[in-house]
């Protein structure tokens, strides 16, 4: 949701925060730990994709400290009740403007108007889409990007995965407990997931792969019924029958409300030091936001912990 910034002129007085911390993903929630710490009460605004990515994954495997592995939304759940723990308070809305030419920097949110002397951005990043005709009319009635969220509604049916790295492979192995059969189409001739899961993916009797491939179309009426795709060594197209397709391309930045108020690099990331401070003092960057490289829960969260001690510094040089 998006606001101006005369928006919300309703008279009620801004909230003054020490420290404003946008997003409750693993980078968002590990600044929110330490910035309660350290005792500047951190508000934290969710925004519209609570928990962020991990909160949509059904197990998660590499976090250090669960051997067994953790559900994704149970790791979200820790995240939070920790850093509310230490007296962080996480507010269910989101930011749809941010002024950062004034101090303390503005922030206007659907649940009011803020004044924060320090922001920590931790916005996450969003899906990519493939960009085909079909796309966004079926959306929701076939075409998803979270296997987790969808995979129960195509039970006994045929999907389609599109990608080839680690998330494509994973939620594909995870589609196999509802879909009768399961093809990753991926436009390179080899996939780019790490060889354990390559390896567990291809003994998997249900998965199929299709290499050198990519999507034209994506059909149907009420639903997907099929989807055009072609080779991109022949230039051969085929009609595939499918009633599910799910996209793991990977994904943009959600920055675009800091375009043209703090420095990015060409793909939208914000740009930030080993401190994770941005252009603008005062404001630092972690997690996929500022993160095109690594993009792994812990790294996330490491980039948290270094953005609200680097806050807290700040704050302290600064009064």
């Amino acid at each position: 949701m998006q606001f101006s910034l005369g928006a919300m002129k309703t008279g009620t007085p801004a909230q003054e925060q020490e420290v404003i911390i946008l997003g409750t993903g693993p980078a968002g929630l590990a600044a929110a730990v330490y910035a309660a710490r350290a005792d500047r009460k951190p508000l934290v605004l969710a925004g519209p994709d609570l928990g962020g990515q991990v909160a949509l994954t059904y197990t998660v495997e590499n976090y250090p400290g669960f051997p067994e592995g953790v559900g994704g939304g149970d790791l979200f759940s820790l995240f939070q009740k920790q850093a509310e723990k230490f007296g962080a308070v996480v507010d269910f809305s989101s930011a749809g403007e941010v002024d950062l030419s004034v101090r303390p920097f503005r922030i206007l949110a659907d649940s009011g108007e803020y004044r924060t002397k320090a922001l920590i951005v931790a916005t996450g990043a969003s899906p990519r889409k493939l960009g085909v005709p079909g796309e966004e009319s079926l959306l929701g009635r076939g075409v998803s990007y979270c296997a987790t969220c969808d995979g129960a509604f195509f039970r006994g049916r045929n999907v389609l995965v599109v990608g080839g790295g680690d998330s494509a492979l994973e939620e594909g192995i995870f589609l196999t407990r509802y879909a009768s059969q399961v093809t990753i189409i991926h436009r390179r001739n080899a996939l780019r997931a790490g060889p354990l899961l390559q390896a567990r993916a291809q003994r998997n009797e249900k998965i199929r792969f299709l290499l050198e491939t990519v999507v034209e179309e994506i059909q149907g009426g009420n639903g997907v019924q099929s989807v055009e795709v072609r080779n991109v060594s022949s230039g051969k197209k085929e009609i595939l029958t499918a009633e599910g397709i799910f996209v793991f391309i990977g994904h943009d930045p959600n920055t675009s409300v800091f375009r043209g108020k703090i420095d990015m690099d060409p793909k939208g990331y914000i740009r930030v030091d080993d401190r994770m401070r941005t252009s603008v003092p005062g404001v630092f960057a972690a997690g996929e936001a500022a993160d095109p490289v690594f993009r792994q829960i812990a790294t996330s969260a490491g980039m948290g912990v270094a953005a609200a001690i680097s806050a807290d510094r700040w704050l302290e040089e600064n009064g």
